[in-house]
């Protein structure tokens, strides 16, 4: 069983409740290709979990499906590594704001599916770690590449070679999830609350911030620059702009403003 969107408007809503426990495999990566192939009208996704394992631990995403590789060859086992490298990478890359909220077990690929949000929440119940070193691998969904771009490269060697769980707040302090809450449920409110305010400003300026904002990453001064004012210029030619200053009374307002459809920028 795959997981199921639901979509509300402008935003997304993707439980996971799936399997043994919320593990990743073939299936669940044709699942989100599926899902990044109709983002028509999607402005934010939130994806999150209530699900509980029979002893009661609270489960976000326990790891890869490991159990469908047992008989597999090298060949195999690299070619879908790469297969869900290329996936989670698109997801990061997604003109959409996408916001976790975790609560219970986020272990290895479940830490990794973190680095394609733009924003996490994490619950009190929430526990992090990457314990691939442990099985003669390494974190191989973004982990290696991305991890110390969002936390360091102290706390990534950390992470990565110790194989050390570490809580909510720990994460919080280290950089791997932006804030920590008191339970799924006031995590998806909060989710909601930064979704909606998502949905209402204009899809190409969100989505041309959020591409210049990742192209910029380890890029001197100069590129970044740069990116910026193409990204501001794509604004200007799409239309969004002129929107906007003809808006501009109405947006004060809170009132909804008639955006035209998403021109993504190529950064």
């Amino acid at each position: 069983m795959s997981f199921e969107v639901v979509r509300e408007g402008a935003v997304a809503s993707l439980e996971l409740d799936h399997g043994k426990a919320n593990e990743m495999g073939s299936e669940q990566l044709r699942a989100f290709e599926a899902l990044l192939d109709d983002l028509d009208g999607v402005r934010a996704l939130i994806t999150w979990s209530r699900r509980r394992s029979s002893r009661g631990t609270p489960i976000f995403i326990a790891g890869a499906n490991v159990t469908e590789r047992v008989g597999w060859s090298q060949d195999q086992v690299r070619a879908h590594v790469r297969w869900q490298r290329s996936v989670l990478a698109r997801l990061r890359r997604a003109p959409i704001f996408h916001v976790a909220v975790v609560n219970g077990v986020a272990l290895g690929w479940g830490t990794e599916f973190l680095l394609t949000c733009d924003y996490r929440i994490a619950a009190d119940e929430a526990v992090f770690g990457l314990p691939e070193t442990g099985l003669g691998i390494l974190p191989g969904a973004g982990g290696t590449a991305e991890l110390a771009t969002y936390v360091g490269l102290g706390q990534a060697l950390r992470l990565g070679m110790t194989g050390e769980r570490i809580s909510a707040e720990e994460a919080a302090r280290i950089g791997l999830v932006e804030e920590v809450v008191s339970s799924v449920d006031a995590g998806l409110e909060r989710a909601r609350t930064l979704a909606a305010l998502v949905a209402r400003k204009s899809p190409t300026a969100v989505a041309s911030f959020k591409a210049a904002c990742l192209a910029a990453v380890g890029q001197p001064p100069s590129v970044r620059t740069e990116l910026e004012a193409r990204a501001y210029e794509h604004c200007l030619h799409s239309g969004e702009a002129a929107i906007g200053r003809a808006n501009f009374g109405a947006i004060r307002k809170g009132e909804a403003v008639p955006w035209g459809p998403l021109e993504p920028f190529e950064a």
